[in-house]
């Protein structure tokens, strides 16, 4: 029986491990002081991502690099298989759009909603994900996660 038990775990994490190295790395630019966006990275870790943080006073100048428009904006900005992530936007809304692949700049979560991941417990359902949109584009419903 416990030797069962070994292997089922060791499947298990040899699995999650296949599985996170199937995901790109996540960089997300935050102020080192934010408790909100560290909690953000490890909502992101726990899902499968590798997250690599930069720590920066200078958000204002991240989000404009990106092309991040001030009504989108949040607290952290982040960057992943080519897209730009702002905001609390949850795992899944991040792992739809590297499996769609849409014509977009990124996902945003504008704002500093309550029941995002990072701010407080995720509600499903609640959550409106919105498109970085190119530019000359309009900013769109994405998902509701």
């Amino acid at each position: 029986m416990l030797k069962k038990l070994i292997a089922c775990l060791l499947a298990t994490t040899a699995l999650q491990g296949a599985l996170a190295a199937q995901l790109p790395e996540v960089t997300v630019y935050k102020d080192p002081d934010c408790g909100c966006c560290t909690a953000w990275v490890k909502h992101m870790q726990e899902s499968g991502f590798k997250v690599k943080q930069v720590n920066t006073r200078a958000m204002d100048v991240e989000r404009q690099r990106f092309g991040v428009p001030p009504h989108l904006a949040s607290c952290h900005t982040a960057k992943v298989g080519g897209y730009t992530v702002e905001g609390h936007v949850p795992a899944s809304a991040v792992k739809k759009m590297l499996a769609e692949k849409p014509s977009v700049r990124g996902l945003t979560i504008p704002g500093m909603p309550a029941n995002a991941p990072g701010m407080g417990p995720h509600v499903a359902g609640t959550l409106k994900v919105y498109t970085l949109p190119q530019a000359g584009e309009s900013s769109r419903l994405y998902s509701v996660e």
